[in-house]
């Protein structure tokens, strides 16, 4: 196994370019859009409550574990399942079970690229500033019901978001010290004049009084589950590979702290431009991904200087889905280079862009994206997601596992936290794979 380790890639320099990385790849539309709306929709505070809750667990553990079994395999996806199957006992299994997450973090870079395509269409309706004279209720349908509508602006994102995976690690952190922090920027920026806006307190209320009846309600809880587990990246796959080009004098849950914490602190900023801004102007808060394309270009047409916020959206959003898509990409690429060691970066970069737009281009049209993103949310990615649970802590040898985890750990871990692992985490994400595969519910 030795030989095919990091293929084709170097190590996170530092500390902090190694947790922007990973913050780029958990904040993305979960965060710009799914926070906020399901903010909105199941209970405001209530749903913050919740959310927190599971971020703190999935972080803690979730999180961590998969940064340890990449850097304790120095692989991938695909040869991290077969490291941590081999540990515990079951070598022929681990070549097989590493595919499926594999495969749902192929399947949602082809479709995430797709919305990408949409934001990039956005910013540069507000550069030119055709944004603020259109029927915002016409204005998303004109070209997400259309066939190869975004073919442009879509080449743009996937060839784009390949040509900054050139270096592999070296250059996901260089571009990720850039993005992510004009992410923040730029929607704190927003987020301040979102309370200036007449009517927005009330905004702020909602979001952060929790009403106790929305407590008792369970559907507060599996979505907040759902938003806190999926907006982590703790899907069995994307983690793992920024694990692997982890040093090993890096403490693993501390980076998992901090990754959670900035990925929390993206929800909710995004959440106080959109929240308080729907209270402002008098729209529904659980709008789903309406919020984006619909709710918020009319609210930015009513703003004064609303071109000039509408431009600093979709940039910070812009730039959340290609730090995100980097990852689906990175993913899936260290793989191919394992399994086939004379892959180089270069070709598999060419591989990934004929593939992602080959097929995404025929996903244009938002009824055919839809099935696509249902098919990959519903089932592989929650199934994914549980294979890696049972794989570290149920089926890699603990000693293994915590070997890796204590590895430059300031303070070391020890039955709490892998119990916590085991009895809490794989659980929770059981029942969200249940529940998804019975209701057909897509996190």
């Amino acid at each position: 196994m030795d030989s095919k380790k990091v293929q084709g890639s170097s190590k996170f320099a530092t500390k902090w370019g190694f947790i922007l990385a990973c913050v780029g790849s958990a904040v993305g539309m979960a965060n710009v859009w799914g926070f906020p709306y399901r903010m909105g929709k199941y209970g405001g505070g209530a749903f913050l409550v919740a959310y927190l809750i599971f971020i703190a667990i999935f972080g803690y553990v979730g999180l961590a574990a998969e940064y340890a079994i990449g850097r304790r395999a120095k692989t991938g996806t695909v040869g991290a399942y077969e490291y941590a199957w081999t540990s515990g006992g079951k070598e022929g299994i681990g070549k097989i079970v590493g595919w499926l997450p594999l495969a749902g973090s192929m399947c949602i870079a082809i479709g995430y690229a797709v919305i990408i395509s949409y934001v990039l269409k956005g910013w540069t309706q507000s550069i030119t500033g055709s944004l603020m004279t259109v029927d915002t209720n016409t204005w998303f349908d004109s070209f997400s019901l259309s066939e190869f509508s975004v073919i442009p602006y879509h080449l743009i994102i996937v060839v784009g978001t390949l040509a900054t995976l050139l270096l592999g690690a070296e250059s996901i952190e260089k571009t990720n010290k850039v993005m992510m922090p004009l992410f923040f920027i730029l929607f704190v920026i927003l987020a301040i004049r979102v309370a200036f806006l007449p009517g927005a307190v009330e905004g702020y209320k909602f979001m952060f009084t929790p009403r106790w009846e929305a407590l008792m309600d369970p559907s507060t809880w599996v979505w907040a589950m759902g938003q806190a587990f999926f907006s982590l990246s703790v899907t069995g796959s994307g983690m793992i590979v920024y694990g692997a080009y982890l040093s090993d004098e890096e403490d693993i849950v501390d980076g998992a702290k901090w990754t959670a914490i900035f990925d929390v602190i993206a929800a909710l900023t995004a959440a106080l431009v959109m929240i308080p801004a729907c209270f402002a102007y008098g729209f529904d808060v659980g709008a789903g991904p309406g919020l984006l394309f619909v709710t918020l270009p009319h609210i930015l047409q009513k703003m004064p200087f609303g071109r000039l916020f509408a431009i600093i959206l979709f940039t910070a959003v812009v730039f959340a889905g290609v730090s995100s898509l980097q990852n689906m990409f990175e993913v899936v690429g260290e793989s191919l280079m394992y399994k086939f060691p004379r892959l180089k970066r270069v070709p598999m970069l060419v591989i990934l862009a004929v593939i992602c737009f080959g097929i995404g281009v025929f996903m244009e049209p938002i009824y055919k994206w839809g099935p696509w993103m249902d098919l990959v949310s519903i089932y592989i990615i929650p199934i994914g997601a549980t294979l890696g649970a049972i794989s570290w802590f149920w089926i890699m040898k603990k000693e293994d596992l915590m070997d890796e985890i204590n590895k430059g750990a300031k303070i070391k871990h020890g039955d709490t936290w892998y119990n916590i692992g085991r009895f809490l985490y794989v659980p929770f994400a059981a029942i969200l794979c249940i529940y998804a595969l019975v209701f057909k519910v897509s996190f």
